[in-house]
């Protein structure tokens, strides 16, 4: 797996928190990581993007980005209101690919949802992740109305023929309600595919000598973790009526 990409089922789910924890693990496994962030909006030329917070979470990792527009729209319209040149698929593409051949593992972050569009044609994440051939990982929210979104997103995924790696849960709360509890077991059934996490809440407010260190426990073994699904939904189960 020498690229993920890692999509959401919206904005603010916590992509880029679960990015720099991926990023976190592999590197105390011993792995180079870059992370790429496709196209950065809503910040101006001077203030810190995604791609810095990761660096500042996960620590000593190459970060990347191809774009960046001020105004906190999808990519395509920031660049088309901007007057600024839009991030085509084949250039993300081309930039994860370039970075593959210098790192173990780079994590390809996009913007918003997998069906943003990045340019006047419709070119989307999914497009890039198409021409790389590589997994997709989706980000999730935990409660009421997740299992939609990501149902069809993980259609989606797949109806492009690419292999959906799994769901991480972008931020589990500290007190989770009912439906919260019951999408531990709902999330992987209709994504068909492994729940691979869940980052407890404000996660990216810690430390980062403490997140690097708390990481590992975050995720699942198939993304350097120690995190276990079974266990963590025995834990947080439902609780009986009456």
């Amino acid at each position: 797996m020498p690229i993920l990409v890692i999509t959401g089922t919206g904005t603010e789910v916590g992509k880029t928190v679960t990015t720099a924890a991926i990023a976190g693990a592999a590197t105390a496994a011993g792995r180079s990581v870059a992370v790429l962030k496709a196209a950065q909006t809503g910040v101006r030329p001077d203030e810190p993007g995604d791609a810095e917070e990761v660096t500042r979470l996960a620590g000593p990792v190459t970060a990347t980005e191809i774009a960046r527009y001020p105004e906190p729209l999808a990519p395509g319209t920031a660049a088309r209101r901007a007057g600024l040149a839009p991030v085509h698929p084949h250039e993300i593409a081309e930039a994860a690919a370039k970075l593959a051949t210098e790192h173990d593992l780079v994590l390809l972050e996009g913007a918003g949802g997998l069906l943003v569009r990045f340019d006047p044609a419709g070119g989307t994440l999914a497009d890039a992740a198409g021409l790389l051939a590589a997994p997709v990982l989706v980000v999730v929210a935990a409660g009421l109305g997740t299992l939609n979104t990501t149902e069809l997103t993980a259609r989606e995924v797949r109806a492009r023929g690419l292999d959906l790696a799994g769901v991480v849960i972008g931020s589990w709360p500290t007190e989770p309600d009912l439906a919260s509890r019951c999408n531990l077991a709902d999330l992987p059934e209709v994504a068909d595919a492994p729940l691979l996490g869940a980052l407890p809440a404000g996660a990216g407010a810690v430390a980062p000598e403490a997140f690097r260190a708390a990481a590992r426990g975050w995720l699942a073994p198939r993304l350097d973790g120690t995190w276990d699904a079974e266990a963590f939904r025995i834990r947080e189960r439902p609780r009986a009526f009456g």
